[in-house]
């Protein structure tokens, strides 16, 4: 069995919604390379990394985090939030 934790991010900050309801973000951690690099010290070697802020605008927004994720862990990331176009999905190769 493999496990895949997810990152979801708003304002570059990992949080949780209830029920997909923006209005009921709750923040659990200011850092998600903080996070990440948690995940892969127990071993962890693929991540779902969410940019809810992209998903809600329609185009990436969170493409910073996801550079600092990919430059500075070995994890495998699968992303999502955003992803409409081919410039979308240039800045998010280009990001790691």
């Amino acid at each position: 069995m493999r496990i895949i934790p997810a990152i979801d991010i708003i304002d570059g900050q990992c949080v949780r919604l209830s029920k997909g309801d923006y209005n009921t973000k709750k923040v659990y951690n200011e850092n998600p390379l903080e996070i990440a690099k948690q995940f892969e010290a127990h071993g962890i070697e693929h991540l779902h990394l969410v940019d809810l802020d992209g998903a809600k605008a329609s185009h990436i927004v969170n493409h910073k985090e996801l550079e600092a994720i990919a430059t500075k862990t070995s994890l495998k990331i699968d992303f999502g939030g955003g992803l409409k176009t081919d410039d979308d999905l240039r800045v998010a190769f280009e990001s790691g």
